[in-house]
């Protein structure tokens, strides 16, 4: 029977038919401003609040302050006490770039996902990581290195990534292949502001809702609404992410 790991996000687990499969990678894309981070938050921050199950955030853009007020600013009030409790683990962007050569860096935080106590992890952003490196072999060697340590010791993991249209013109990269949930956050421009949805394209051993449900990021975050949206998905040029 194939274990789930319950988001927590309002109205998403229904979609996922229960939540995401335990012990597997999933991708959440979108442009800027979509909502990816919250995604994150939330998902470390209801496995410890919901579930008992402590988490691990890797932040290439943001440090622990701005985290911090970010979770708080959309209700996760508690996010500083988990914080200080070692129930959420965070390194941010001054520990992950304070060593010269970040494969070192990198080296030492997949060691501390060994044998440990953490059921979740969250990668923010693919985009930034893949900065670092200047060789694509290399990147690509610790792509997969980051994603077989985390599955070898049964975490649940999210990794965020920029990309600017849902069908995108250039080479599908290699976290899409890597990645065994596709999960998509979509923004179309209003006269009176920004409609957004999620997509959820692709989990690996789950039967899922291949819709497109309307979302809005309120105070305790996102919310899926239940009916799924007239959007289509048809034509990329007419609705890019």
């Amino acid at each position: 029977m194939i274990e789930l790991t319950k988001t927590g996000i309002d109205g998403l687990d229904s979609i996922l038919n229960g939540g995401i499969v335990k012990n597997s990678t999933t991708l959440v894309s979108g442009n800027p401003g979509a909502g990816k981070t919250i995604f994150g938050l939330q998902f470390i921050y209801n496995g410890v609040d919901q579930f008992d199950e402590k988490g691990i955030f890797l932040s290439f853009e943001e440090n622990q302050e701005d985290l911090r007020e970010a979770a708080e600013s959309i209700g996760l009030d508690r996010w500083a006490e988990y914080v200080d409790s070692d129930q959420i683990r965070i390194y941010d962007k001054r520990e992950l770039l304070s060593d010269n050569e970040f494969s070192t860096s990198l080296d030492l935080i997949l060691d501390d996902c060994k044998d440990s106590e953490f059921e979740r992890v969250v990668l923010d952003s693919l985009a930034m990581f893949e900065l670092f490196f200047d060789d694509e072999k290399e990147r690509r060697t610790y792509l997969l290195k980051f994603t077989d340590i985390l599955k070898e010791n049964g975490l649940t993991t999210l990794m965020t990534n920029e990309q600017g249209a849902v069908f995108p013109k250039s080479d599908i990269g290699l976290e899409n292949y890597l990645t065994d949930g596709n999960i998509y956050l979509l923004q179309t421009p209003t006269e009176s502001g920004v409609n957004r949805y999620v997509w959820v394209a692709k989990m690996r051993k789950q039967k899922i809702d291949t819709d497109i449900f309307p979302i809005e990021i309120e105070q305790g975050g996102i919310k899926v609404h239940k009916n799924a949206s007239a959007f289509s998905m048809m034509n990329e040029d007419e609705y890019p992410l």
